[in-house]
């Protein structure tokens, strides 16, 4: 396994040293590609990414990789079962059409999953609810409502539930606040996102 990369994202740089060298990989959501270019450089994997935003998609294809535009919800679909070692939604669930649909696909097209999403149940969200009475802007939700792109405000234990609900099994999970990894201990108040690997 690799170890941390410095210039990753945190919940990234879990998933990057947890996913064994030379598997093949699917990174759904895959941004500017910074996740694909550690995989394959470090652990020489294969990396496939599906991305909307066609300026990253050019942005990844600019850098040698292996990235199509598409839409997650939709396309998904065309991929053949099991196509895939791992299969990576960082920071995406949330802003799925049916993330029930999302978290079947994930792991019909892969053998296992990792899954990251910014917590809802963080303190700082339940107290800009409480005292402000306004949706928050945190650092892990930058984004005004109107603005924002999360459409499904999932907490930790409401991803539990929905793995549970799903038939998958939650092989690890790491829990992450003020860019630090942090104790499960409390984590569906305490942590600021999360990450969790699946398979079923």
């Amino acid at each position: 396994m690799t170890s941390r990369p410095s210039t990753l994202r945190p919940d990234l740089a879990a998933i990057a040293a947890h996913v064994a060298p030379g598997s093949r990989v699917l990174d759904i959501g895959c941004g500017d590609g910074a996740l694909m270019a550690e995989l394959e450089s470090a652990s020489r994997c294969d990396a496939r990414g599906m991305e909307l935003d066609g300026a990253l998609v050019e942005r990844c294809v600019a850098r040698g990789l292996s990235v199509v535009q598409g839409d997650a919800n939709v396309d998904l679909a065309d991929y053949p079962d099991k196509a895939f070692d791992f299969a990576v939604l960082s920071q995406t669930l949330q802003t799925a059409t049916r993330p029930d649909a999302m978290l079947d696909e994930l792991l019909r097209v892969a053998d296992k999953a990792f899954v990251s999403f910014p917590n809802f149940a963080h303190w700082r969200t339940r107290a800009a609810l409480m005292f402000g009475g306004r949706m928050p802007v945190t650092r892990a939700l930058p984004v005004s409502w109107f603005e924002t792109q999360n459409i499904h405000h999932v907490t930790v234990e409401d991803f539990r539930d929905l793995a549970r609900a799903k038939g998958a099994k939650i092989e690890r999970s790491w829990f992450f606040a003020n860019e630090r990894a942090i104790s499960p201990l409390g984590a569906n108040w305490r942590a600021e996102f999360a990450v969790f690997e699946l398979s079923r």
